[in-house]
């Protein structure tokens, strides 16, 4: 008997979702024991051409109806967003289907009560989508390291900050021209605000941060900067130091191991790092583990094809399940850590000052930084006059140490403007 699927959702990924089913057919009979069948979509608006091949009477606008349905086994979303995603996905496990998704905002904000209902309902709920689309991660995270101690997770998790990042690093090209690159190849959308404001690696963090740690992580937990205030001459002293600027998603234990720090930002990273060398629009995350050690997943991490293969993966393991009369508790571990604050996380600044050129100013700069407990690593002057610049790279400190020091230099009558401030990682320490 076949094992029929509910889609909520037909754009780039769920078409893509439909085309995989359909051409892979007799595979993926062999691979989960059974056929799969389109049982319905739902879509919000009927009659447009969609080039699925599906019969036309298989589309609805009634999602509520087509997820409760009592002949419709998994169901797969991918409309995004919050609602009607939250509501049509915990209808469809309260009537005992499973839940392949790839909804990385729903699951950073309301995972916990997702994956509590499923566990009532004795169904799966799977999600590898979610986070760095194609590439094979959560699974390794929540399966293959269960019995390892992640310390740290480190990723680039948003293609489209990549790639504009990389083509300014690169090219020498402005935030500006980059962004509207990324647009017209179709990696950023027409309102960029949560690619390059940081939400939607932000939400990543969030999931990486709870199957690393097995401890409940939300979006809202999460230290978020994202990459406008970025500029060319940010890119410039990074090269100079050897380093490249990268948007980062940053997940680690304390030093004590009895909190964890969750952020997403961009940093200056040594390009001897792995993943300094990611380029263009691809993702990868960096894991740290106590026993396995060091291990990086890298691949494409956004589009239609790639989304849609990761979504077919968690088809198939779910549909196996549903076989085998089984499912695979996910997220009711829970260590119980704390997320510290990003006053407590522990890292270092480069500060680029204007100053007035005369004597006494680096001086006086340093006494700002000595008040707030901040060692000066390296110190360089560039330009004479009214162009004269100092530029700091600190010795690793609290971030509310370094924060308030940057505060204080904005208020000395020496420096005329706090042209930059970034975070320098190596990440070297364990």
């Amino acid at each position: 008997m076949a094992l029929k699927v509910a889609l909520l959702g037909c754009g780039v990924v769920g078409s893509e979702v439909v085309r995989l089913i359909r051409e892979q057919s007799s595979e993926l009979t062999a691979r989960v024991g059974t056929s799969l069948e389109i049982g319905g979509v739902a879509v919000r608006r009927l009659g447009r051409a969609r080039g699925t091949g599906l019969d036309p009477e298989l589309f609805t606008t009634d999602a509520m109806g087509l997820v409760t349905r009592e002949d419709i086994d998994l169901v797969v979303e991918v409309i995004g967003g919050i609602e009607p995603a939250r509501s049509l996905i915990l209808a469809a496990i309260k009537s005992g289907k499973s839940v392949v998704t790839a909804n990385k905002a729903l699951l950073a904000e309301d995972g916990a009560a997702i994956h509590e209902a499923a566990r009532a309902a004795g169904v799966d709920v799977y999600y590898e989508a979610s986070v760095a689309g194609a590439i094979p991660l959560l699974r390794p995270l929540r399966d293959s390291l269960a019995g390892d101690r992640v310390n740290r997770v480190l990723g680039i998790v948003n293609g489209t900050t990549n790639y504009i990042l990389d083509r300014m690093d690169s090219l020498g090209a402005g935030f500006t021209e980059s962004l509207e690159e990324a647009q017209s190849l179709g990696y950023a959308e027409a309102d960029p605000t949560a690619d390059v404001e940081g939400f939607d690696a932000a939400a990543k963090a969030a999931i990486l941060a709870r199957l690393a740690f097995h401890t409940q992580v939300t979006a809202a937990d999460v230290h978020r900067e994202g990459i406008t205030e970025v500029t060319a001459g940010d890119i410039a002293s990074a090269k100079d130091m050897g380093c490249v600027v990268k948007l980062l998603a940053i997940c680690q234990r304390s030093e004590d191991g009895a909190s964890v720090g969750v952020r997403v930002h961009p940093v200056m990273l040594p390009r001897e790092h792995p993943l300094a060398n990611v380029t263009e629009a691809y993702n990868a995350v960096f894991v740290e583990a106590e026993s396995a050690g060091r291990l990086m997943f890298y691949g494409a991490g956004a589009g239609g094809a790639p989304t849609a293969s990761a979504v077919l993966g968690d088809i198939v393991a779910v549909a196996r399940n549903r076989l085998a009369g089984t499912s695979v508790a996910d997220g009711g571990e829970d260590a119980g850590l704390p997320v510290h604050p990003m006053g407590e996380t522990v890292t270092s600044y480069h500060v680029s000052l204007d100053v007035a050129d005369r004597p006494g100013v680096l001086a006086r700069v340093a006494e700002v930084f000595a008040a707030n407990g901040v060692s000066i690593k390296n110190v360089r002057q560039e330009g004479m006059g009214e162009d004269a610049q100092l530029v700091l790279v600190s010795h690793r400190a609290p971030d509310a140490a370094l924060s308030a020091t940057v505060e204080q230099l904005r208020e000395l009558d020496m420096v005329r403007s706090v042209a930059s401030v970034m975070r320098v990682e190596t990440f070297s320490d364990r």
